[in-house]
């Protein structure tokens, strides 16, 4: 079981920010999932939420601001843990950042897709996974399934990850419709039976937001693959490798 540290480090360091990442690194995480939206001039700018009010100091929509401006605002100050200045990163600078630690990390790219419509956001978003040569280390994950299916038609060596929030009835069947190579339940919904039914079928499972031993204990014994977590520093590797709750 292998761990994402969620928007970086979520819980310890403002999420999705460059400080966030960086604090992943230092709990030695597996890898990292992020979300990625478009600026008003098109730049892959890494943030949750469809408006900046939450997590920055200015107000609006994501898509009404140009990168210029993005990176004016202060999008760590909020964050009570650890109130420092950040800019918001783009999927370049993630990137960048990522080749440049030297680490072997896996990449979830989580594309926001629903409240707002971004053209062409996939496109550039492999784009960018293959000039910084992480296409074999990434996957590609969304709400917006049409959004993977033609993403897989387009680009059929991208690896991607269908997200939901309920119980379908047999969703690796789902999942080999849309060649899809995982399945992203909350961890509320994982269940042994999914995680070996989807195994046999070929698609792995990865699940969200594991905070808690709970938790933690619940997807592990289900043989989940990745656990993604906003506390990569409550779990330790035991002697063969994997990903436990971390004691004390």
């Amino acid at each position: 079981m292998k761990i994402l540290g969620h928007r970086g480090a979520g819980g310890s360091a403002p999420e999705n920010t460059l400080l966030a990442f960086r604090r992943g690194l230092e709990f030695g995480v597996d890898g990292f999932e992020f979300d990625v939206q478009l600026s008003r001039d098109g730049e892959v700018v890494v943030i949750h939420d469809e408006r900046v009010n939450r997590t920055s100091d200015g107000t609006g929509w994501v898509k009404d601001f140009t990168l210029r401006e993005l990176k004016r605002l202060d999008f760590g100050g909020w964050f009570a843990k650890c109130p420092v200045r950040q800019e918001i990163p783009t999927l370049r600078e993630v990137l960048a950042w990522v080749q440049a630690s030297g680490q072997e990390l896996e990449l979830n790219v989580e594309i926001k897709s629903g409240l707002v419509d971004y053209p062409r956001i996939a496109d550039k978003v492999v784009s960018l996974l293959y000039e910084y040569g992480m296409v074999a280390h990434s996957f590609v994950s969304s709400f917006d399934h049409q959004v993977l299916a033609d993403l897989r038609e387009q680009f059929p060596e991208v690896r991607t990850g269908i997200l939901y929030d309920s119980l379908p009835v047999k969703p690796w069947l789902y999942a080999k419709y849309l060649q899809a190579a995982f399945l992203h339940p909350p961890w509320y919904f994982v269940r042994p039976e999914l995680v070996q039914a989807a195994r046999a079928a070929g698609i792995g499972v990865n699940t969200w937001t594991v905070n808690d031993s709970f938790a933690a204990d619940k997807v592990r014994a289900a043989g989940v693959e990745r656990i993604i977590t906003d506390y990569p520093e409550r779990f330790a590797k035991n002697a063969q490798g994997e990903a436990v709750w971390r004691e004390g």
